[in-house]
């Protein structure tokens, strides 16, 4: 287990209590991992003392990181809790991959609270190495380790009555465990009949009246800030009105974000703007508590002693986290040692063949996928083509080739065009691909493409970028998805490839992360699967050229 710091059992500071809105100056006396008691000292000034942060829903394999590293990271930014999905893993490797995260949480103390996946594929329509069922929920709800049922991407199935979604969904509300959102979009009655299928919560809320609209139907919105997607600055007027029904979340993070901040960016941003301090701490620290029912503390006596030290009330400089009344982050340092871990086994096919990514004109026109800078949605772009030609890379026009290569199978790799990534020369492919984690692909040229595919193929996992055959690579070893390095080594080698990417062009701000979402088929407009183009709004397989 992870070894502890000795500690002592008395901390003074100023208790910013978000429920009833007081700033107290007093010392807390803790034993046996709780508050004993709270004892008022009207001269006591600082630091200040708050209830710890949680990550109310967040993929911790997007972090590339296994669960004890991303919790040698989190904590020294005041996160006690995550509230986690653990998806990606388990459209790899099934209940295997998600005990797999179970286990390596244990080593450490930080509150990871799982669910258990609803979509394993992410729809009927997706191939992934796994698949969870009805049975396998009903086996799964009534365990201790899992506190909700994950985020019900498959909205269609919830609307259409699909005899399988409304199983789990059903046995999440016999056993009182909440259930996880994921609407984009979604108005009117058809939000009005996803709300009444009982779940509660949604992060993919794009416009501040979607929000508002599904506030209304009962559902609490998650104000997302992470690597990929935002939607901060367009939903954070909203802690005014409803901060009983907020929460904040990263959903997906990559290294590079972890290294410099979590939940704690977040709430610096809330304050910074003017909104007030206890409404964005009820959002940050106690909603997600209180939504999940979480064995966290929120600073009340007989509480657990988890809360957070911190130096201002602007910056929220971290100073010490404490967890179950011991601090596991003070003066600088972890207060325990992550131990050491290896890779379990996993689906991963055997082989790349180059030379199978030329196109043949089959049509006049031909659809193209557009990539969109911060935002899990992209574009639906027509192009005009010259039939019984091959269909050629244009750098100028930003027209570029996009390939999927089944992670399960041997099959050759399906190819279609994309625009918004900018690449000049190169190309850049990962298995980190949401949520089958098929190996996905974008590049200038034939060549620096098949370099690429081929690298994470033989490194069973990872991410890189080529030109022609000089490729700077990153290994996942666990699940093709994360590794075991600490996130200043993630951070540093992420940064270096996302750099190499935007010196050969990419305008993109995390060109390596957009990549990884251009799989995602429940996310419209117009997205790639194993089995071609995919139409995300009417959802079904397309063909690559409009007229063929």
């Amino acid at each position: 287990m992870a070894k502890q710091l000795k500690i002592p059992n008395r901390i003074s500071g100023v208790i910013i209590d978000p429920v009833q809105k007081t700033r107290t100056g007093a010392e807390i006396l803790v034993k046996n991992g709780e508050i004993a008691s709270i004892e008022p000292r009207p001269e006591i000034k600082h630091p200040f003392i708050i209830p710890g942060f949680i990550d109310a829903h967040v993929h911790i394999e997007s972090s590339m990181l296994i669960p004890s590293r991303f919790a040698a990271a989190a904590v020294k930014h005041g996160t006690v809790g995550v509230v986690t999905d653990p998806h990606e893993v388990a459209n790899v490797a099934g209940i295997d991959g998600i005990e797999f995260m179970i286990s390596d949480a244990e080593d450490v103390p930080m509150g990871f609270y799982f669910g258990i996946p609803s979509c394993v594929p992410a729809s009927p329509l997706e191939k992934s190495g796994a698949v969870i069922t009805a049975e396998d929920v009903e086996k799964l709800i009534t365990n201790k380790d899992f506190y909700f049922l994950a985020e019900m991407m498959n909205f269609p199935g919830v609307l259409h009555d699909d005899e399988e979604v409304m199983k789990k969904l059903r046995l999440a509300k016999e056993n009182g465990k909440p259930i996880d959102g994921h609407a984009p979009g979604l108005k009117g009655k058809d939000a009005e009949k996803y709300a009444k299928a009982g779940i509660a919560t949604d992060h993919e809320c794009n416009t501040i009246e979607e929000a508002r609209e599904k506030i209304e139907l009962g559902m609490k919105v998650l104000i997302r800030e992470g690597s990929a997607a935002r939607n901060f600055d367009t939903l954070i007027p909203l802690i005014n009105e409803h901060a009983d029904m907020l929460m904040f979340c990263t959903d997906d993070c990559h290294p590079d974000y972890l290294m410099n901040g979590h939940i704690n960016k977040v709430v610096h941003r809330a304050v910074k703007k003017g909104y007030d301090l206890f409404d964005v701490l009820k959002v940050a620290c106690v909603n997600p508590v209180e939504h999940y029912n979480l064995p966290l503390g929120l600073l009340r006596q007989g509480d657990p002693a988890d809360f957070v030290v911190v130096d201002d009330l602007m910056d929220f400089k971290v100073l010490e986290t404490w967890l179950k009344g011991k601090p596991v982050f003070k003066n600088e340092k972890l207060g325990f040692e992550t131990e050491e871990n290896y890779p379990p086994p996993f689906p991963f096919r055997k082989t790349y063949q180059p030379g199978k990514l030329t196109v043949e004109v089959a049509g006049s026109q031909m659809n193209v996928m557009e990539a969109i800078d911060g935002d899990l949605f992209t574009g639906w772009l027509v192009e005009d083509c010259n039939h019984g030609e091959e269909v050629k890379i244009n750098t100028a026009n930003d027209l570029l080739k996009i390939a999927l290569l089944d992670r399960y199978s041997e099959d050759p790799p399906v190819v279609a065009f994309v625009k918004g990534f900018g690449l000049k020369r190169g190309a850049m492919a990962c298995s980190v691909a949401h949520d089958s984690h098929h190996i996905i692909a974008v590049g200038c040229d034939d060549d620096s493409l098949d370099y690429a595919l081929e690298w994470v193929v033989k490194n069973k996992g990872g991410m890189c970028f080529a030109v022609n055959a000089e490729i700077l690579g990153i290994p996942l070893p666990y699940f093709g998805l994360m590794s075991d390095a600490d996130v200043s080594e993630m951070a540093s080698d992420y940064e270096k490839l996302s750099t190499l990417a935007k010196k050969n062009g990419s305008s993109l701000e995390a060109p390596f992360m957009t990549l990884s979402f251009m799989a995602l088929t429940v996310i419209p407009e117009l997205k790639i699967n194993h089995k071609g183009l995919f139409d995300g709004v009417a959802f079904r397989n397309i063909s690559l050229f409009k007229d063929e």
